[in-house]
């Protein structure tokens, strides 16, 4: 799991993605070290939050809107009771 101090201070994004891209989209995203991190909350419907390091979130939605091309990736709205949201 994410280390919570670390996604306090991130950036969040939500998607459902096509759930056979999850592992994929979690290896891209590690690829780039320290710039974001995902989680998947739902795996059935393949619903993820990627968490982006400040100052980052242009980078992150570069490479998001690039992997768009092949992967299907639309935003959701935020989980309310996801317990790293800062009130």
């Amino acid at each position: 799991m994410i280390a919570l101090a670390r996604c306090m201070k991130a950036h969040r994004q939500y998607y459902r993605i096509d759930r056979c891209q999850i592992a994929f989209l979690r290896f891209i995203l590690e690829a780039y070290d320290g710039l974001a991190a995902m989680q998947t909350l739902d795996p059935k419907r393949g619903d993820v939050v990627i968490y982006i390091a400040r100052g980052c979130r242009d980078d992150v939605n570069g490479i998001l809107n690039d992997l768009r091309k092949t992967t299907l990736m639309e935003p959701i709205e935020p989980i309310v009771d996801d317990p790293l949201i800062l009130p």
